[in-house]
């Protein structure tokens, strides 16, 4: 409904409540409407929903239109990422906010900081949906609040184009409200436990939910060692329930989206059941490391698998996990990605060791081989050493070539000696075209970074502890920070804007008349505060 439909329709309720409501404003109340148009997250699930399943299908027309997203702990930290693209970009087109299960777990635990082990309360991570949300509609509310205001400038001024101009803008508006992919770890217990979790985090708005192979209690971050993959079924159970939770809430676009991590996860803590020869739990128990034995062979205790007639003892370590056999990760990786899109999931993760497009394309080829419209997201992972993964991608390249490479040290590539060379520059082109590179080669939907926010307040932290409490002094503040703040428009200098006293004015205003008192008055210091000098 438009802005001046909303009034009129307030405008006709009005008048039918008659002297009691004669002290509302018609318009006052569409604007609080316009401020709020997300009544609850279900609202927000299923129009989150609907933005991605529109951008899949424009992806599969044209990979140039991948999407993005960065990773989140705060609401804060949403709430300015968008805030900042919109300024930068005009638009939050095909760009989405991912929250991060390895950020919860270091900075939203009550436990204090954790490793990704799914050790943090699994309702930290619906209740920062919800606190993202609150925080994206707030951006919202503060930039209608803008619009409003020069809209009542306009009108005092007798000013009819500038009205117009400040019309349009705020039937236009576009909101802060984008879908965000969360974190579900490995399900949190077994797949009631997942159900009964994703239900909340739907609940909260989460219109995406990543769900990982890995043994709920055994979980590891997806960038160390030691991770534990659970057989198809026990998997698919959570993903189902997963979907089942999205049905129930009426959320019917819901996007789930799976992630292996058999690329580096070594053991498994169960043999499948086989039922047949070829079946999926007899294809998963086929990557078992076993050696074949004799009848005399056994001892006490041994598990034995029957294949083929011949009996196969698989090699159990004193963890009582069981090994995959060495390099048989990207086997299982594709036989894992092709069994979800068969059942049920909508998107893959498969987490890699390094970004390498073409280790990602190799084996989304053979996935789509199967499904030919199967889509990856991929973390861009603060994990990896892209400055020398990349200039060791390109060393080999250059040495494959014929090329001299006698001058640089593939080992020691990351040193800032080799930052002016051509192998550098080289390397740098391949990391600023990789999500693009990666869109068209590879099949990847969505480029995420799992943890920006967590690097990028560690290394603004630093330079300013460093200024402050050195000689600079408050000038390292005012030269580090503020000033830039000033001069690259940023919102947040105007910090009691931000935190909503401006609104708070106009609800004041609207409910007090002129006696309310505002404290956005002259003696307001942000009024010291102008455009970009």
């Amino acid at each position: 409904m438009s802005y001046q439909d909303q009034i009129t329709q307030v405008a006709s309720l009005i008048e039918a409540k008659a002297a009691p409501w004669s002290g509302i404003s018609a318009e006052a109340v569409a604007r609080m409407r316009l401020q709020n148009q997300f009544r609850t997250g279900l609202d927000i699930a299923r129009y989150t929903a609907a933005i991605m399943r529109k951008d899949m299908a424009a992806y599969d027309a044209d990979p140039s239109k991948y999407t993005q997203s960065l990773g989140c702990w705060h609401g804060f930290i949403g709430q300015q990422k968008m805030i900042s693209i919109k300024k930068h970009f005009g638009t939050t087109d095909r760009k989405y906010l991912y929250l991060s299960g390895w950020m919860i777990a270091a900075l939203r635990s009550e436990f204090g900081p954790l490793p990704d082990q799914s050790m943090h309360e699994k309702t930290s991570v619906p209740a920062l949906i919800e606190e993202l949300y609150t925080f994206l509609r707030q951006a919202d509310a503060r930039e209608l609040g803008m619009l409003f205001r020069d809209l009542d400038a306009a009108r005092e001024a007798g000013d009819a184009a500038a009205e117009r101009k400040a019309l349009d803008a705020i039937e236009g508006h576009q909101t802060h409200v984008v879908p965000i992919i969360a974190d579900i770890d490995a399900g949190f217990g077994n797949a009631e436990a997942t159900y009964l979790l994703a239900k909340k985090m739907i609940e909260a708005g989460a219109c995406a939910l990543q769900i990982e192979n890995q043994v709920s209690d055994e979980k590891q971050c997806g960038h160390q060692d030691g991770k534990v993959t659970v057989p198809h079924e026990d998997f698919l159970a959570k993903v189902r329930a997963c979907r089942y939770a999205f049905l129930e809430l009426g959320v019917e676009d819901g996007v789930i989206v799976t992630r292996t991590d058999s690329l580096g996860a070594g053991l498994t803590k169960q043999i499948a059941v086989s039922n047949e020869p070829g079946d999926l739990g007899d294809q998963y128990n086929s990557f078992l490391d076993c050696e074949e034995i004799a009848p005399s062979d056994l001892k006490n205790g041994d598990v034995i698998l029957n294949r083929d007639g011949k009996l196969l003892r698989p090699k159990r370590l004193p963890s009582n996990l069981f090994q995959f056999r060495a390099g048989t990760g990207e086997d299982r990786c594709v036989l894992d990605s092709i069994t979800s899109l068969q059942n049920g999931a909508d998107l893959l993760w498969i987490e890699t060791e390094k970004p390498h497009v073409e280790q990602i394309a190799g084996m989304m080829d053979r996935v789509r081989e199967v499904i030919p419209n199967a889509k990856l997201v991929y973390n861009n992972s603060p994990s990896f050493n892209w400055t020398l993964n990349f200039r060791q991608q390109v060393f080999d390249t250059m040495q494959a070539e014929g090329k001299d490479v006698s001058g640089y040290d593939r080992a020691k590539l990351m040193s800032a000696a080799y930052d002016e060379t051509p192998l550098a520059a080289e390397a740098d082109e391949r990391i600023r075209t990789f999500q693009a590179d990666g869109a068209k080669r590879a099949g990847i939907f969505h480029h995420l970074i799992t943890l920006p926010t967590y690097h990028t307040a560690a290394l603004s932290t630093d330079n300013l502890a460093k200024e402050y409490f050195g000689d600079a002094g408050m000038l390292g503040y005012v030269a580090g920070v503020q000033r830039k703040e000033i001069r690259q428009g940023i919102a947040c200098v105007k910090h009691q804007n931000m935190s909503g006293s401006d609104i708070g004015d106009d609800h004041k205003e609207y409910f007090a008349g002129e006696a309310a008192l505002k404290a956005g008055g002259v003696h307001n210091t942000m009024n010291q505060f102008g455009e970009a000098a």
